[in-house]
């Protein structure tokens, strides 16, 4: 690969050995005409629907398993780390599956992020989110239509604020949660990275699927762990009750929050996106 040219920080110039990808632009009209776009969407309803399939249904199973009243105890069940996994390992599958076609979003946070660092287009990324949400929809219904019972006893799924906890707490672990997964999938992904440490066999897939599970880890207790509006909107529209509904904003908020902080500090602070822009035109306007 040939190496590109990145300014100094004395105004000087350094070869590197990796190649940034051009920025994605705002609106791309040919992206209309061409089949990899709907192959891409198609990819992440798809996903998004077994993500959700998947991770809705361990979690009524859990319950159901330690339901006292059918001679459950708490005991019982794959319990919280179990549930963690499972969101966990569904988004290391996914993500590996889907990640040549689309990306591997599966996420409208993850999706939001990328649209700010320049990565995916303005069209793209509104298609992308409203495939995951609509994705998102028909999984938690595939599980309410097969459970309906136990889909309405156990809660659907839905993400709400814990009691004891104030909106305030439930936002704030939805930033940072999402913060550390759009974080980590930022370094991933990074194609410096992956020219610096090509001799170490990095699978991308694997890191974000691990910070999912780690933030199920810290955040089940609070808020049932969002970090993924297509994922809460889903089971809110088909659980379709109050509580859920009215700590919803929270799923939407924190997440996007989060997913910008962490764009705009792997852009600008790690790789000084602004520093070289300003290096850039210094230089050029010496000449």
């Amino acid at each position: 690969m040939a190496k590109d040219i990145e300014v100094g920080g004395q105004g000087g110039f350094s070869a590197k050995d990796y190649q940034d990808p051009p920025p994605a632009p705002l609106i791309d009209a040919e992206e209309f005409g061409m089949w990899s776009f709907y192959r891409a969407i198609i990819a992440e309803f798809i996903a998004t629907l077994l993500f959700l399939y998947i991770t809705v249904l361990t979690v009524i199973g859990y319950k159901s398993q330690i339901d006292p009243t059918k001679g459950g105890d708490d005991c019982g069940g794959v319990g919280i780390l179990g549930i963690a996994w499972a969101f966990g390992g569904m988004i290391f599958i996914l993500v590996y599956c889907t990640a040549g076609i689309s990306g591997g979003h599966i996420n409208p946070a993850v999706t939001f992020g990328l649209f700010l660092a320049r990565k995916v287009s303005l069209v793209r990324a509104i298609f992308y989110m409203a495939a995951q949400c609509l994705g998102a929809i028909c999984g938690c219904g595939l599980v309410k239509a097969f459970q309906k019972t136990y889909y309405n006893s156990y809660g659907g799924g839905a993400n709400e604020l814990a009691i004891g906890y104030s909106k305030g707490t439930g936002l704030a672990a939805e930033i940072i949660g999402t913060f550390v997964l759009v974080y980590t999938v930022f370094s991933a992904t990074d194609p410096k990275r992956n020219a610096r440490d090509s001799h170490v066999p990095v699978l991308a897939p694997l890191p974000i699927g691990f910070a999912v599970f780690m933030v199920h880890l810290a955040t089940i207790p609070i808020t049932g762990t969002g970090i993924n509006p297509a994922r809460s909107f889903g089971a809110a529209v088909i659980y379709n009750q109050d509580k859920p509904w009215s700590d919803h904003w929270i799923f939407w908020v924190g997440p996007f929050i989060g997913a910008a902080i962490a764009a705009f500090y792997h852009q600008f602070i790690l790789r000084a996106a602004g520093a070289k822009a300003l290096g850039s035109f210094r230089s050029s306007s010496n000449i």
